[in-house]
């Protein structure tokens, strides 16, 4: 057992003070390591699957009606009743379940009707799937520099507005809430939708609205590390039945399926019109999904609790900038992101997996990190990462200056005071170490039991 099938313990208090971490030799440097378990992450099968959730996916294997178009009314398959259980959650008049992250993303712009070539405005601090999705959709990137906290620059994207520029696609990076209402407001007077990547922030709210339904549309996933995980897959909400019913077109909805998803009234589009694209979500993956869904509060409490822990106990640490929520509360709490201002962020990360913490220095040179937008080579032209990074320099500065640690909602508050102490002795050892000062001759191994690549989606 994980702890997922249990209650979230209250919020425990900030730890004293430590001391004995500060004088501890650092496992980089042969000393003992602070953890000598993996860090559990969602590669690992740290992931929130209960029993019930398992049997709710042999349910729909043993009916052998895999695919979501069947005799059977849209209302009665597994994939219409968990888009209909999205629509409570979110508050939506519609949702579609559909392949993955990605497809939600394409089929959102295309369902919006931005038109093929027209520029797309993006963070510069994204996942790689952002700008694929857009390129999916037959539409341009244009990236826009984020501010200190790695959220989307409105300054910078007014600065710099081009005509060509028909829609803004905001992301909730790595969980934390964009400033979406403004950039909302700034969509609106520019005349082109909104759409938001929430992805990396599915139950996340700003303000007591749920993140996702700021937009025209919102698009999630529901891979494996997501806060709904079938291993792939992902939805999009929005309240645009015109939108709405391109996006069931697009994604598969042939010979007159599409007419399913408006049982009392005419398909505002003419499904011959669009193209299929089969980016459909399968009866298996929706069943386990609805399952899931019904614990989701429960997972969010657990992010939500790991992250009140590790962020409140290290929030006044010197040599560290913790990234800031744009409102109290507005974050998932599924990854600890923190910058190392004027320090070496990529020793820090790789003294923190040294002492049994998987880290990751997102602007690390010698890592091909897809979150890098220097690495996202199909944009570029020019292969050389230091003109690339010269095109966004603050989001290339804050990056090189960034560490990421995923928090599982299965870790234990032992797990997170762990994760605390070895923060607390590399930051301790970064203060102490000279400038420009090596790692010893030959290097340290790591300890066998630490993974180091996990930091991924």
């Amino acid at each position: 057992m994980n702890g997922n099938d249990e209650d979230p313990a209250p919020t425990r208090p900030r730890p004293a003070t430590h001391g004995a971490e500060l004088h501890e030799q650092l496992a980089l440097r042969g000393g003992p390591p602070v953890r000598h378990t993996p860090w559990p992450t969602y590669d690992k099968g740290a992931v929130h699957v209960c029993a019930e959730d398992e049997e709710a996916a042999m349910r729909a294997i043993r009916s052998h009606l895999y695919f979501r178009y069947d005799h059977r009314a849209e209302s009665e398959t597994e994939c219409g009743q968990f888009e209909a259980e999205l629509c409570r959650y979110f508050g939506t008049r519609h949702a579609l379940a559909v392949s993955s992250g990605t497809a939600a993303l394409a089929l959102a712009i295309m369902g919006a009707a931005v038109p093929p070539g027209a520029l797309v405005a993006c963070p510069g601090f994204t996942f790689v799937a952002t700008p694929s999705a857009i390129v999916l959709a037959g539409c341009r990137p244009f990236l826009v520099e984020v501010d200190d906290d790695l959220r989307m620059d409105l300054d910078d994207l007014r600065r710099r507005w081009r005509p060509e520029i028909k829609a803004i696609l905001v992301v909730h990076m790595r969980g934390f809430a964009a400033d979406v209402a403004a950039l909302a407001a700034f969509a609106a007077e520019m005349g082109v939708p909104l759409i938001e990547d929430a992805v990396p922030a599915l139950g996340a709210e700003l303000h007591g609205r749920k993140l996702g339904t700021f937009g025209v549309a919102g698009a999630f996933s529901t891979q494996s590390d997501k806060a709904l995980n079938c291993g792939e897959g992902g939805f999009l909400v929005t309240d645009d039945s015109t939108l709405f019913g391109r996006a069931v077109a697009l994604s598969g909805a042939y010979e007159g399926r599409l007419r399913r998803h408006f049982p009392d009234t005419e398909p505002p589009v003419d499904g011959l019109d669009l193209p299929l694209l089969s980016l459909r979500m399968d009866e298996i993956r929706a069943a386990l999904l609805r399952a899931e869904l019904t614990r989701l509060p429960q997972r969010l409490a657990l992010f939500h609790r790991n992250y009140a822990q590790v962020s409140g106990a290290l929030a006044d640490l010197p040599g560290i900038a913790i990234r800031n929520p744009v409102a109290p509360g507005a974050y998932l709490g599924e990854a600890f992101v923190f910058r190392v201002p004027g320090g070496d962020a990529g020793w820090f990360a790789r003294a923190l997996r040294a002492e049994g913490i998987d880290a990751r220095n997102i602007g690390a040179d010698d890592d091909l990190n897809v979150r890098a937008f220097w690495n996202w080579r199909f944009m570029y032209d020019d292969r050389d990462p230091a003109r690339v990074r010269a095109t966004l320099p603050r989001t290339a500065r804050l990056l090189a200056e960034t560490v990421d640690v995923p928090l599982s909602s299965s870790l234990t508050p032992d797990d997170c005071d762990q994760l605390i102490r070895a923060v607390r002795k590399v930051a301790a050892a970064a203060g102490a170490r000279p400038p420009g000062d090596p790692e010893p001759a030959g290097g340290v191994s790591l300890p066998a039991a630490v993974g180091v690549e996990s930091v991924r989606a």
